[in-house]
């Protein structure tokens, strides 16, 4: 079967390919969205987010203070340590700034900064409702609007010649439009690939068969292995970089979301299963820094951790959705998590011994650290001493993968460094271009966001052939 009454095609169901699709339907192209996962299950892993990261000058709305687009760009220079594209990470952060009305046009609402907030409330706006309630603001617009929606509709290949998208199969259909945007999500659930870019590490472990996938398991990478492979398309990125983060050992295989998130670690010390610390739990904000943990596990023998606090840290961060293991002495706790007794005492006795406590306050880059210890507790650097202590089991939880498809301003899929004319990719199919390792909050929306956008005022002015609008940095 072939349908040829689209200008516009969109794969994929998430934040990405709805800001394409909305965007391409509002520019007068008909445009179909084919979303892989059934209706109950829609939305990728945006459904699972809750913030955009944005940038102002000044107070806006639901944001506080100043967040200005140096600072933005410094974040995440940092974090990725220099591995982005300049060009194209700051015109994402420029766009950051004006999206949110016309997000608001499209039914998504923003929660107030609340109490206790105020440091991310700066830098990212929350979605009322979290990423389920945006996802489905955005499907109820784009049924408004025309745009025609099929779910439980994989695409496995595309055909393209010469740079230019000819058509797609889902389903046995071959399906036709005049152009096209992949926004079809990395490759995160795919776990034969994880095993063969990961490997084997120096103890003869598989570390991806210990990992969990916080989002949606329909994320299989089949259309970017065929883009890459089949097609020749340019890539970017490395294929184990990742959004991974150190989630509740507990959470299932797919779809934890952020509820299985552990955000203690700042609060207290992180070891391994010998018992000992392997990394700066105070280093820097959470919100900056509570990507690498996922990646720090995974290098730990079994791919485990576990974040130890005391009585002074409970209630000082978001609680997650399984209890904490509760002892009243460390020595209980080391056996209820089969840790060696002595082994963590050493390890709690020389980090207790090592804090200089000063005035703490988790508000700011407070003066609490340790001395001559290594790993050194940068900041929130206090001793773990007062019962009843607590303890959670870590795993990585792989958010989404950056091994991905290279492109520019235009959000044109490259081949050969030629931009295609009508082929155009957005989310975490290209997030690589931006995040070359790392994360901060919210980076992962602004991206899908503003190539999301870009991608389908493209796929519409090719569909009635005008040249592809080049968006300024």
């Amino acid at each position: 079967m072939v349908v040829l009454d689209h200008d516009v095609l969109v794969i994929g169901g998430g934040n990405a390919a709805l800001c394409a699709a909305l965007m391409a339907r509002e520019a007068g192209a008909g445009v179909l969205l084919l979303e892989a996962a059934p209706k109950e299950w829609r939305g990728g892993n945006s459904a699972h987010t809750r913030n955009l990261r944005c940038m102002h000058d000044a107070p806006q709305d639901v944001l506080v203070g100043a967040y200005p687009k140096q600072e933005y760009w410094q974040d995440l220079l940092k974090v990725t340590e220099g591995q982005t594209n300049e060009h194209l990470a700051r015109l994402i952060i420029r766009a950051s700034s004006t999206c949110r009305d016309w997000m608001r046009r499209h039914g998504v609402h923003f929660q107030p900064a609340l109490s206790g907030t105020l440091q991310v409330a700066r830098t990212n706006a929350f979605f009322m409702g979290g990423g389920k309630a945006l996802v489905n603001a955005y499907y109820r617009s784009a049924q408004r609007l025309g745009v025609a929606l099929r779910y439980g509709s994989p695409v496995d290949r595309l055909e393209i010649g010469q740079g230019r998208f000819v058509a797609a199969h889902a389903n046995g259909e071959r399906i036709r439009a005049k152009a096209c945007v992949l926004a079809a999500g990395g490759f995160e659930s795919n776990r034969q690939w994880l095993r063969q870019a990961w490997g084997q590490n120096e103890r003869g472990e598989w570390p991806t068969d210990n990992f969990l996938i916080r989002g949606t398991e329909y994320n299989q990478g089949v259309l970017l292995r065929h883009l890459l492979e089949e097609h020749g398309a340019d890539r970017i990125g490395d294929a184990t970089q990742a959004h991974m983060v150190a989630i509740d050992a507990r959470a299932p295989l797919y779809g934890g979301g952020i509820c299985t998130r552990i955000d203690c670690v700042s609060l207290g010390v992180v070891v391994n299963r010998n018992a000992q610390r392997f990394y700066d739990e105070g280093e820097d904000f959470w919100p900056k820094r509570y990507a690498i943990w996922g990646r720090l596990v995974a290098q730990q023998p079994g791919q485990m951790g576990y974040s130890i606090i005391d009585a002074k840290a409970l209630g000082r961060f978001m609680p997650p959705v399984f209890p904490g293991v509760l002892a009243h002495t460390l020595e209980e706790l080391a056996q209820k998590l089969g840790l060696d007794t002595a082994a963590l005492m050493r390890t709690l006795n020389d980090y207790n011994a090592a804090c200089r406590v000063g005035h703490f306050d988790h508000t700011a880059l407070d003066d609490c650290h340790t001395e001559s210890l290594r790993p050194a507790k940068t900041h929130w650097a206090r001793p773990i001493d007062t019962a009843p202590f607590c303890a959670y089991a870590l795993k990585p939880g792989v958010t989404f993968t950056y091994l991905g498809l290279r492109t520019d301003e235009t959000a044109a899929v490259r081949f050969s460094d030629a931009p295609s004319q009508n082929l155009f990719v957005a989310g975490e199919m290209m997030a690589g271009n931006v995040l070359g390792k790392g994360y901060a909050a919210g980076v992962g929306m602004s991206i899908g966001t503003a190539l999301g956008r870009i991608a389908g005022s493209n796929a519409a002015r090719a569909a009635i052939r005008k040249e592809p609008q080049r968006a300024s940095a």
